[in-house]
């Protein structure tokens, strides 16, 4: 039955690539996609898979379970663990996007698209994908992403211009996120897991991180010509509800919102989403004390019941249903075997990261790096026996290389990183026009990227 599953994800991922010739939404099909998945993987296994053996004996001893109607709870155990962290993502989404799109709604990005003059492409190219690098790093390449995307409709006009500057933000959005602690998801893994150090991961991957995004966008601007069209601005005559000083504040305490969320999981290592959503909360209470004094028509778009009706609920579903599908494939465990053949096949640490880094374009870079730590143990320095092992330890080359491998590879594909999911849903970029467009300068910028670390350190 699991190579059901599989045909399964590849129809899925088809109808997904091929959403504008079809005529059906991607979230549709992302979420069948996922609940079939599942759905096969429930009723084709009739006894546990051996890769959750060990797993299963401790839920049955724990709850008394067994037999066919203990092994279908543990089925529904498993799904509900993997809900926990697709929940905390999808929170984490929903909790970004409504803070940009309150900030949004009172025009607060004109604190730096009123700075931005200049109608050149080339020039706006590297503006845009120099702020996404920091702010990467920063914040995080998801959160990133989306304020981006609202930065460029403020800026840009045509669709097709947007959405090339779009597909770079994912490139540069990944590339700033992958050389930070809490850039990335999966760099956030490794270093909380004890493989890297904040120092190493900074220090050593911050010169390939730049060089991923400096070649696609020198080969972007060598045949990037003309100007930018900006958007019609309203009539400036209007009545605006908004004054300077209530854009100038909801955008500062966005902002500083949005910084809080890695501060706050540093300090009580809870889930980003929690930080996110306190984030929120009090963005929530300043806008409903600023506006309370006004009446229902003036505030209407300017409180965060307003702007949720705004939240793409479709790009969340899409979310959802992917992560779905995906850890039904590590259930099924697709991920373990092809983790397991790149390990006898490949027998290269570097081959093997680079490797992972692609195939994380395909399906999502955190069950990838999941599967890899929990192959790879973190050798102690002193247990170093062979040259092998020693790429292993604390900060070793394997886990570094990984970081980047995983953080950066997903920009090959447009689905194949969270920046990539959420810039897609949100601009509605097609699938096969990214990947003419987009995938061949991700590429680029990930081998070279690779190529500068193999120089560094290999």
């Amino acid at each position: 039955m699991d190579i059901f599953i599989l045909v399964v994800f590849i129809l899925g991922y088809a109808f997904i690539a091929l959403e504008h010739n079809i005529h059906i939404d991607k979230a549709a099909s992302a979420l069948v996609t996922g609940t079939v998945c599942w759905a096969l993987f429930v009723l084709g296994w009739h006894d546990v898979p051996a890769h959750l053996a060990e797993e299963y004996h401790l839920f049955a001893a724990d709850h008394g379970a067994g037999g066919h109607g203990g092994l279908a709870q543990f089925f529904e155990h498993r799904l509900l663990h993997h809900m926990e962290e697709i929940s905390s993502i999808l929170f984490f989404l929903m909790g970004a996007m409504t803070i940009v799109e309150l900030v949004d709604a009172h025009e607060g990005f004109r604190v730096i698209t009123d700075r931005i003059q200049t109608r050149n492409k080339v020039k706006m190219l590297w503006i845009v994908c120099i702020l996404t690098f920091f702010f990467s790093a920063l914040l995080d390449n998801l959160t990133t992403s989306i304020v981006m995307v609202s930065l460029l409709r403020k800026l840009i006009d045509d669709r097709q211009t947007r959405w090339l500057f779009a597909g770079m933000v994912v490139i540069a959005a990944n590339a700033g996120g992958a050389w930070s602690p809490i850039g990335d998801v999966t760099t956030t893994m490794l270093w909380i897991g004890g493989q890297l150090t904040t120092t190493t991961i900074i220090a050593n991957l911050i010169l390939p991180s730049v060089v991923c995004l400096l070649v696609p966008l020198v080969a972007l601007s060598v045949r990037l010509k003309g100007e930018i069209d900006r958007p019609v601005s309203e009539d400036e005559e209007e009545w605006d509800p908004t004054t300077p000083f209530e854009r100038n504040l909801v955008f500062g305490a966005g902002v500083a919102g949005l910084l809080f969320v890695p501060v706050f999981k540093t300090v009580t290592h809870l889930p980003p989403f929690m930080g996110m959503m306190l984030s929120l909360g009090a963005l929530w209470m300043l806008t409903e004390r600023l506006h309370h004094s006004k009446n229902i028509e003036e505030k209407a778009h300017l409180t965060v019941i307003g702007v949720l009706r705004k939240i793409d609920t479709a790009s969340v579903l899409f979310f959802l249903g992917i992560l779905l599908a995906v850890a039904s494939l590590q259930e099924a465990g697709h991920l373990l075997l092809a983790a397991d053949w790149l390990r006898t096949s490949l027998d290269d640490v570097y081959l093997i990261d680079l490797a992972i880094g692609l195939l994380s374009a395909i399906v999502d870079n955190v069950p990838l790096v999941a599967a890899s730590m929990g192959m790879y143990d973190i050798v102690p320095a002193a247990a170093v026996t062979d040259g092998w092992t020693g790429m292993f330890v604390q900060d070793g080359i394997f886990w570094q290389f990984l970081a980047y491998c995983a953080g950066t590879g997903g920009s090959a594909l447009i689905i194949g990183s969270a920046a990539g999911v959420a810039v897609m849903g949100l601009e509605r970029i097609d699938f096969v026009w990214y990947l003419k467009k987009i995938s061949l300068l991700a590429v680029l910028g990930y081998f070279a990227g690779a190529g500068v670390y193999l120089l560094m350190f290999a």
